[in-house]
């Protein structure tokens, strides 16, 4: 599968696929040529840690023509890989293991298929299997969860999100998921500021605040749809930062409205999570899976909230959602089909519409706008359904399950 993925991204259409692989290759050339390094010698759109997986990938060459790509798609083969490992040790005592481990394992290899060269071409195929990991360690071991979120989140920002749900989710939250996050950030800070970099290591914060409505963004669909027939919303490149934005009445609105939501969302999410935290009371440390659902399902509330409100809508972002399904089946856990067959289908319509068909959402194509905009209905639905089984009773809390009293281990109350 993955040679499918590197073969679309290197060979068939490179331009299309893997074009920011060469952004970083350039990157890379001009920090070891030229000593001009992201972070250390100016602003720059991705934290710092970025540079680890865009320096491994050096390895293979920054010039013209190099196998910088190359090593890229072998370096996210070789993360998936140990992701897919963990997913296949993770069970439920008391399950046959082969019906007990393969179910996620082979729902991920589907979603990054479905979602396809996207989910190795981006910084963000980086990132989900380190995730993917630190879900399944999460209750057992929220402090090396707590790091490896930490250090993931200095790479791309969204997985620092999903410490709220760890956070909620431990027994003694400040000391296994805080501590151990700041002191990875600690040492983050204190390397840049070493290396001289120290003014700029926020800038990731503030470069994208200029950006207008993205064309692919949920929030930008009512204009989508609207760019389809009237002449007063047009879909404009923002050459700078190289994305397709739609500018017409209202845009410019929608796009600081939803900067002002996105955290919104995040803070409302966290209050949800909290709440129901605190209703769970005892039960939620009783040793059944009902900790395990609040910690997987409120991370991917957390990812939903990051990408419905969000005015930038790019395609690796539907990556965020694959690890918390993807941990939850392979646990087994109950009332998940619905969740796992909606984020497939996200999967299978982004590929649709990048990179197969994206110059069609630019030039205004009905058909495949219109996918898009089903896309993007679709992560709402998913959302929506999200908050409706936190609110719900969650499994632990069914007749049925009591009685069978299955536990799995990674809702172990050890921690």
């Amino acid at each position: 599968m993955h040679g499918w993925l590197a073969l679309v991204g290197l060979v068939l259409i490179p331009q299309e696929a893997f074009w920011d692989l060469d952004l970083y290759r350039y990157w890379m050339w001009l920090g070891l040529h030229d000593g001009q390094w992201p972070v250390l010698s100016g602003t720059w759109v991705y934290p710092v840690g970025a540079v680890v997986p865009m320096l491994v990938a050096a390895l293979g060459g920054t010039g013209g023509g190099s196998s910088y790509a190359d090593v890229w798609a072998l370096l996210v083969t070789l993360l998936d890989a140990a992701a897919l490992a963990v997913l296949l040790q993770v069970r439920r005592p008391g399950l046959p293991r082969s019906g007990a481990t393969t179910v996620g394992a082979w729902w991920w290899l589907a979603f990054l298929l479905l979602l396809g060269p996207v989910a190795m071409g981006r910084l963000d195929a980086v990132i989900a299997p380190v995730v993917v990991v630190a879900l399944t360690l999460a209750l057992n071991h929220p402090r090396i969860t707590s790091a490896l979120l930490t250090a993931a989140a200095w790479v791309k920002v969204a997985p620092g999100a999903l410490l709220i749900a760890v956070f909620v989710a431990v027994r003694r939250p400040w000391r296994s998921v805080v501590v151990p996050a700041a002191v990875v950030s600690v040492v983050v800070v204190g390397t840049v500021a070493a290396l001289g970099g120290l003014p700029h290591v926020l800038s990731f914060l503030t470069e994208q605040d200029q950006r207008g409505l993205q064309i692919e963004a949920p929030g930008a669909t009512p204009w989508l749809i609207t760019a389809l027939w009237a002449p007063s919303v047009t879909r404009v490149l923002n050459e700078p930062l190289v994305t397709w934005e739609l500018h017409g009445p209202g845009t410019q609105a929608a796009a600081d409205v939803l900067g002002a939501l996105f955290f919104l969302a995040l803070g409302a999410a966290t209050l949800l999570l909290w709440w129901r935290r605190e209703q769970l009371g005892d039960r939620l440390w009783s040793g059944g899976i009902v900790r395990t659902e609040l910690l997987v399902r409120g991370a991917l509330l957390l990812t939903l909230a990051m990408i419905v409100f969000n005015k930038v809508g790019s395609p690796q972002y539907m990556g965020w959602l694959a690890p918390p399904v993807a941990v939850a089946l392979a646990l087994r856990l109950p009332g998940w089909r619905t969740t796992a067959w909606l984020a497939l289908g996200i999967a299978g319509a982004t590929q649709v519409v990048f990179p197969w068909f994206y110059d069609g959402v630019v030039l205004g194509s009905p058909a495949v706008t219109l996918v898009l905009a089903a896309r993007n209905i679709a992560l709402v639905v998913l959302l929506v359904h999200t908050v409706i089984s936190l609110v719900g009773p969650l499994p632990d809390d069914q007749p049925d399950a009591l009685r069978r009293q299955d536990r799995i281990t990674s809702a172990s109350p050890a921690a």
